[in-house]
């Protein structure tokens, strides 16, 4: 059964958690991951670019030279592709890139998510998270004591503004609560700092 060490706002290993083996213990599938990530960055795409085709193109409606004769070769419009303030072939238009996974693949992408960091050991719980004012430095020297570097996400019950505005000027840190956590979010921190009311709420909804 997957286990992760339990420390205390000091910095203090305080013991271990047994986890859930249906959430942090199954095998990941790396498809089904990766098809998460996908969905995900599609997602963020804004689809706003547009560029002007031919036909969109002010200008070129008469043809510039007759069709024999000149020694040129033939031209119907000054706005073809290949002039000069010409339109663009096959032009960019804007569009929607987002896609959705069904409701067991995105909980099978999370549990896979959750079960690989369990696996390489990169799931800390807090025996209870919480810091009594806004201060960045403060947090900071907490991730320090319990030797999280680079990226982490820290997990919470319930959204926490001191904890969020703590959390959000140091790079690579980001927060998010129990309820809506993110396959891709998970795979791009190197370190998941979960509160233990975080952690219960977690296997009450997706177990």
């Amino acid at each position: 059964m997957p286990k992760a060490l339990v420390y205390n706002m000091a910095g203090e290993q305080v013991g271990e958690v047994q986890l859930s083996e249906a959430i942090f213990g199954i095998e990941p599938n790396e498809h089904i991951l990766h098809d998460a990530v996908r969905s995900y960055l599609a997602n963020q795409r804004q689809g706003t670019q547009s560029a002007l085709t031919r036909a969109e193109v002010s200008g070129g409606g008469r043809k510039p030279w007759r069709q024999k004769g000149t020694g040129r070769a033939r031209a119907g419009s000054i706005r073809a592709p290949h002039w000069t303030h010409g339109g663009v072939a096959f032009a960019p238009k804007p569009r929607d890139y987002s896609y959705s996974l069904n409701k067991k693949e995105k909980r099978l992408a999370l549990k896979s998510a959750l079960s690989s960091k369990a696996a390489e050991g990169n799931i800390i719980v807090i025996d209870e998270l919480k810091v009594d004012e806004i201060k960045t430095k403060a947090f900071k020297n907490f991730l320090d004591k319990i030797q999280v570097t680079g990226k982490a996400l820290v997990i919470t019950r319930e959204a926490d503004e001191k904890v969020v505005k703590s959390a959000r000027n140091i790079p690579g840190v980001s927060t998010t609560i129990a309820t809506i956590l993110s396959p891709y979010e998970i795979l791009n921190s190197r370190k998941l700092v979960v509160d233990k009311a975080a952690l219960e709420k977690i296997e009450e909804v997706y177990s």
